[in-house]
């Protein structure tokens, strides 16, 4: 049985049962992936999934129901365990079922084609032949992969509303490990897009160089320095604490920001925007996981807290408009609330300029131990780091060993220079960017 017919017959029993109150949530999704090691196919797999959630609502209480068996009789035992379950809710949270009446936008028609197996593993294989040719240094445990990803999304409820997202991305990169003496260094570049479009040389170039870079890479001695954070570094910081922008952790007790929205809470030049059709999106989405239209909106703008992000639930509470951050980790979980490609506006300069504008300090590239080492409820934050010393506004000698520690909330008032080489990295909701971004007189502990 297809969804949509699995549909109508869900539909039908909801109307036999009077059941007023109703959404169907479909996901379907296929991929396929090829990883490499030293210069052979190390691995090709594919997966193919689909599950579909029911959620109801009886004498005000939503019951929830998840099956991946498309049947007649799994549609009436759907329904049932739905409505049991709404029985046996003993919370007092109100629940909604989104009404017709949003505007949504149209996704724009995807112009790659879906790469063969074939192609993954040549390509793979490609990169992985390019970056043992970049560097003589080169070693063993150097790898490659490529991805594909396809997925539907579909929603559709007793207020009439029936909806549905298609997605397909590609997903190529290169992790390649270099050899100086005894020492061993890594570096990665990816790309997303279409495999036709991808430029395998040039990711292979990135990925050793930004190994070579770190060659020689030692610590400095603790004390305050200006630090630029290159793209990538403050990506992952802006990553690990979206949850602080989550009206659900806010009404929890889990966010600072609660009740602070009209106040400054950044730097003038801090402007966070969370766009769920932004180009660089993996998965575009027009609608939420509650069948709410997605939208552009500007969380800080000009360093004020605009917005937090909202579900039905979280909105009704506050007495707001939901901001159609209504997510479900997987068809079969409950709504929670997150961003979808959630950056750091771009500003003014070059990543030279940023450097130009530190003189004298520490750039960090990367930062690692974002699981223990930060605190989204405090915003504390105490981090492996890795990068460069700058010089006379240039970036100099490798550096390793270093943790930089500070407050995320009190960082983002600090902030110094945004520049406008983004860069964007995967996260939980989806991606996460920034620019080159500079903070001056950070802690940095080293020798």
């Amino acid at each position: 049985m297809t969804y949509q017919e699995f549909k109508e017959v869900v539909i039908g029993i909801s109307a036999e049962l009077q059941i007023a109150d109703y959404e169907l949530y479909y996901t379907e999704s296929d991929s396929a992936s090829v990883e490499t090691f030293q210069q052979e196919i190390k691995e090709y797999s594919t997966d193919s999934s689909m599950g579909i959630c029911y959620r109801c609502i009886k004498d005000g209480k939503a019951g929830y129901a998840s099956t991946e068996n498309l049947t007649e009789e799994e549609a009436a035992s759907l329904v049932a365990r739905a409505l049991e379950n709404a029985k046996s809710i003993e919370g007092e949270e109100e629940a909604f079922i989104h009404e017709k009446g949003d505007s949504y936008k149209v996704l724009p028609e995807s112009t790659g084609k879906e790469p063969s197996g074939g192609e993954m593993k040549e390509a793979a294989l490609v990169l992985q032949k390019e970056m043992y040719a970049a560097d003589s240094r080169v070693a063993d445990g150097t790898q490659s992969f490529v991805a594909y990803g396809r997925s539907t999304y579909a929603l559709c409820n007793s207020k009439g509303l029936d909806l549905e997202d298609k997605a397909s991305y590609t997903l190529c990169g290169g992790l390649a490990l270099v050899h100086d003496g005894e020492e061993m260094y890594d570096g990665s570049e990816d790309k997303d897009g279409n495999l036709e479009d991808f430029d395998l040389k040039e990711i292979a170039g990135k990925a050793v160089e930004d190994a070579v870079s770190t060659i020689g890479a030692d610590s400095v001695p603790s004390g305050k320095y200006n630090v630029v954070f290159m793209g990538r570094a403050f990506a992952q910081l802006l990553s690990t604490y979206d949850s602080v922008f989550s009206a659900e952790a806010a009404q929890k007790g889990m966010s600072l920001l609660k009740d602070k929205e009209g106040e400054k809470i950044a730097a003038d030049i801090v402007t966070v925007i969370d766009d769920p059709m932004h180009e660089k999106s993996l998965v575009k989405r027009t609608f939420d996981g509650e069948g709410v239209a997605t939208y552009e909106k500007n969380v800080i703008e000009n360093g004020e807290l605009k917005t937090l992000l909202h579900n039905l639930s979280t909105a009704a509470k506050a007495g707001v408009k939901s901001t159609g951050n209504g997510q479900k980790a997987s068809y079969a979980s409950t709504v929670g609330v997150g961003p979808f490609t959630f950056y750091l506006k771009p500003v003014e300069g070059t990543e030279e300029d940023i450097l130009s504008a530190a003189g004298n300090g520490i750039c960090i590239k990367d930062v690692s131990g974002l699981h223990a080492g930060a605190n989204p409820v405090t915003g504390d934050f105490s981090l492996l780091a890795a990068g460069f010393r700058i010089e006379n506004g240039k970036k100099t000698s490798p550096v390793k060993s270093i943790t930089v520690s500070g407050n995320f909330f009190t960082m983002l008032k600090e902030i110094d220079r945004i520049g406008t080489d983004i860069k964007f990295i995967r996260s939980r909701g989806g991606k996460c960017g920034s620019p080159s971004v500079l903070v001056r007189d950070m802690n940095i502990a080293g020798q």
